[in-house]
């Protein structure tokens, strides 16, 4: 809503809640979430740009100032500094199936990828570019909501992206629909009632520049920055569908 009344880039930084039942490794009911909204002048690799340009300030920072803390951590759960490119590599959504395909793992090309899948590339992605933080982009439209934009020259595909870092997504992000047509079209392909939605939709009528974003938990960025088996390791009290109290 801000972008549309002519905010160019707007952040947040704040808790979310999910009524999720996921009793999972990295899914918390209650984290911290970054996310990100932004005009877009020509491609939605100008998304890319910004999650490339912000996590590896973040990351280069977390090295510089805390030694101490990072110090700490590895003599209770010791680990290997993360390994990560100056310029974040990015691979298409069709590059990664053909790398885990060469790799004998068998994927649907138009499908999402399930958690060995993504683990599986990510071995492949160290071995061959000696990084464990990338960017694949152009998922399967079937795979993303109905607000995601889709590619021009295939429709199959999104203007989409995800973030993985030590084999797991950090980050989900693309384009958006902009346009009131499109979205009602694409909300009715995927079985959802317009009128239900209706606010949304409307709020694009009088005209929307084109524009993306993403949302990371923060969270899942640290257990991963330091290789821990458990978000819950990394949150002062946290809450799932088992944990209110403390």
């Amino acid at each position: 809503m801000a972008v549309i009344g002519d905010f160019s880039c707007v952040y947040v930084v704040g808790l979310v809640f999910r009524a999720e039942d996921s009793y999972t490794h990295r899914h918390l009911c209650e984290f911290t979430g970054l996310d990100a909204e932004m005009r877009i002048k020509e491609h939605y690799s100008e998304v890319m740009d910004i999650v490339d340009r912000v996590f590896v300030k973040i990351f280069d920072k977390v090295n510089e100032t805390c030694q101490e803390q990072l110090a700490a951590i590895g003599i209770q759960y010791p680990f290997k500094p993360l390994k990560y490119l100056r310029n974040t590599l990015r691979l298409t959504f069709e590059e990664g199936i053909q790398m885990l395909k060469e790799a004998g793992v068998e994927v649907d090309p138009l499908g999402d990828l399930n958690t060995e899948s993504e683990r599986a590339l990510e071995n492949l992605v160290l071995e061959k570019y000696d990084t464990e933080f990338f960017i694949q982009h152009r998922y399967p439209l079937a795979a993303r909501p109905f607000y995601t934009m889709p590619c021009l020259d295939n429709p199959a595909y999104s203007n989409s992206f995800d973030v993985f870092l030590r084999g797991e997504e950090i980050i989900s992000g693309g384009q958006r629909v902009h346009m009131c047509g499109l979205l009602e079209s694409r909300a009715k392909e995927c079985g959802i009632d317009v009128k239900t939605i209706s606010h949304y939709i409307n709020s694009f009528r009088y005209g929307t520049p084109p524009h993306g974003g993403f949302g990371a938990g923060l969270e899942r960025v640290v257990m991963l920055f330091c290789a821990l088996d458990n978000i819950r390791k990394v949150s002062l009290f946290p809450r799932d569908p088992r944990r209110l109290a403390p």
